[in-house]
């Protein structure tokens, strides 16, 4: 499967981007799907997942202000950002598990830039 993300960009603190990820393939037949992102100097972390039963998960760093949500009809992944802080800076990766038991993501998307400015 393939994974194409889009939405990211440059923006103050305190405002909102939503990142698209389209998929090659049917959404509803991928078992897991995430966003990742990876800061300079930093390693990748997890910042939401969808489950197969599309239970919604998130990084503690991120609840309340970040939504993860799918539409099936579009094959298309989208993770909604509020109140964006500089931290949430980075690269963020949308990834596809084609496990059932979701334990690795072997599809990845080239990434798109999220810069939060003060």
């Amino acid at each position: 499967v393939q994974l194409v993300e889009s939405g990211g960009g440059s923006v103050q603190a305190g405002k909102s981007l939503r990142l698209s990820c389209a998929a090659s393939r049917d959404t509803f037949r991928i078992p897991c799907m995430a966003w990742f992102r990876q800061a300079p100097g930093k390693e990748r972390e997890i910042v939401a997942t969808f489950n197969r039963d599309r239970y919604p998960t998130y990084a503690d760093s991120v609840k309340g202000r970040f939504t993860i949500s799918q539409d099936n009809a579009k094959n298309t992944l989208y993770l909604q950002m509020n109140s964006l802080k500089p931290e949430d800076t980075a690269m963020y990766y949308c990834a596809a598990s084609l496990r059932i038991d979701c334990a690795s993501y072997s599809a990845w998307g080239h990434g798109t830039q999220v810069t939060v400015s003060s």
